[in-house]
C-alpha cells in the first residue's frame, strides 16, 4: 500500500507546475546579468516570475527581492533592527525578535506597537491565523499564502517573507517583499543582483519553478479547494477523538488554517508517534520542521501556556488539496491502533 503523505506544512509536494516551468528553465543557458540574448532570456524568466508573484502576493513588482528561502529572507529583513515578537514565531523569525508579545491560550497575539513588532499570518503548528494590525513591520506569511485570502498592500504591511516550498514549489528559493521605501541593508554583497538587495547570480531555475507554483496556489483558493480539505481536516479530528477523547486540540477555539490539526495525547512523547505513523507508512511531524526531531517541548504551545507534558506529547498533522478521505481515515485508524497499544502498554 502507498505511503501517506500528512506533512504539508513542512514541505507541499512539487506542483506539476512548478516542475513543468523548471525543466523548461533548464534549458535556458544564459545568465541573468548578461547582456546578449541568452542573458536576456534568462532575466526574461526572472522578471515575468517576479510580475507573477508580486500579483498573486498583491505586492508590487519592484518590491519583491528574491533570496534562498524564509530564513535568509528573515535574516535580512530583521537583523539589527530590533523587533517585538511572540513566542510562536517561527525559528526562523524568532532568532531575531524578542519574545515580548503575548499570546493567549488558543494561540492569538496581541500587538500594542504594529511598527515596531512582527507577527506571522498563520501558525504552522497549530494553524490559527493571526489579525494583522495595519503599519506592522513584517508579517511571516509562509504558512497563510495560497491557503488565505491575502495581498500586502491590503495588509498595510513594510515587510513580509515567504517560501516556495510550503506551497508546492521547489526547496531553496523564497522572496522578500518590501513596501517602497523601505530601508534595507544588503547582507549577501557582490554584484548588483536584485536592485543592490541581494547580491549573487539569481536561481532562475528555482524562480520559475515558484513563481508556477504561486500562480498555482492561487487557483486552488480561488476555486475553493481549501473548502474540502477544512472538511477533510474535521473529519480526522473527529476520528481520532472518538478513540481518544482525552486529546487535546491546540488552537481548536480559533480561526485556523484549514489543513492543519495539532493535538496532544498526553503521556505519548510526540516523538514517538511520529516514528510509529513511520512504520505505518503515514508521514507527520512532532511540530515545526525545523525543529523536529529535538526532544523538547513544543515552544509554540508552552507560549499558549501548555505544561510540558502536554506540550511533548503533540503532533501535527497537515493536509494538502490532493489529500483523500481515504487516506485521512486510514491514518485515524493507524493512529487510533497505535494509542491503544500505548494505553495498554502503560496499563
Amino acid at each position: 500500500m502507498s505511503r501517506i503523505y500528512l506533512d504539508h506544512n513542512a514541505t507541499a509536494p512539487l506542483r506539476a507546475e512548478a516542475r513543468a516551468a523548471m525543466i523548461a528553465a533548464m534549458d535556458v543557458t544564459g545568465n541573468p546579468s548578461s547582456v546578449h540574448a541568452e542573458g536576456r532570456a534568462a532575466k526574461a524568466i526572472v522578471e515575468r516570475a517576479r510580475a507573477d508573484i508580486a500579483e498573486a502576493t498583491g505586492a508590487n513588482a519592484a518590491d519583491i527581492v528574491f533570496v534562498s528561502g524564509a530564513t535568509e529572507a528573515s535574516a535580512l529583513a530583521l537583523e539589527g533592527r530590533g523587533l517585538d515578537g511572540a513566542a510562536v514565531e517561527h525559528d526562523a523569525v524568532a532568532a531575531w525578535v524578542s519574545d515580548a508579545l503575548p499570546v493567549d491560550a488558543q494561540g492569538r497575539v496581541s500587538v500594542a506597537e504594529p511598527g515596531r513588532a512582527v507577527l506571522q499570518l498563520a501558525n504552522s503548528e497549530t494553524g490559527v491565523i493571526q489579525s494583522l494590525p495595519q503599519g506592522l513591520a513584517l508579517s511571516d506569511i509562509t504558512q497563510g499564502f495560497g491557503r488565505l485570502p491575502f495581498a500586502f498592500d491590503w495588509a498595510g504591511l513594510d515587510m513580509a517573507i515567504l517560501s516556495a516550498h510550503k506551497f508546492g514549489g521547489p526547496k531553496g528559493v523564497g522572496v522578500l517583499i518590501l513596501k517602497r521605501g523601505t530601508d534595507l541593508a544588503a547582507r549577501i554583497r557582490g554584484g548588483g543582483q536584485e536592485m543592490g538587495r541581494r547580491a549573487g547570480t539569481e536561481n532562475v531555475i528555482g524562480i520559475s519553478g515558484m513563481a508556477a507554483a504561486a500562480r498555482a496556489a492561487q487557483r486552488d483558493l480561488e476555486n475553493g479547494a481549501w473548502a474540502r480539505v477544512e472538511r477533510l481536516r474535521d473529519t480526522l479530528e473527529q476520528a481520532v477523538e472518538s478513540a481518544a477523547p482525552d486529546l487535546i486540540f491546540a488552537g481548536r477555539g480559533a480561526a485556523r488554517l484549514p489543513n492543519t490539526s495539532c493535538f496532544a495525547a498526553t503521556g505519548w512523547k510526540g516523538e514517538t508517534q511520529v516514528m510509529a505513523m513511520d512504520l505505518a507508512g503515514i508521514a507527520i511531524s512532532a511540530g515545526s520542521a525545523c525543529s523536529s526531531g529535538k526532544v523538547r517541548a513544543s515552544r509554540v504551545l508552552t507560549a499558549m501556556g501548555y505544561a510540558s507534558d502536554i506540550a511533548q506529547s503533540a503532533i501535527r498533522v497537515s493536509l494538502g488539496v490532493e489529500t483523500t478521505e481515504d487516506e485521512v481515515l486510514r491514518f485515524a485508524d493507524a493512529w487510533g491502533s497505535a494509542y491503544r497499544k500505548m494505553r495498554a502498554r502503560a496499563a
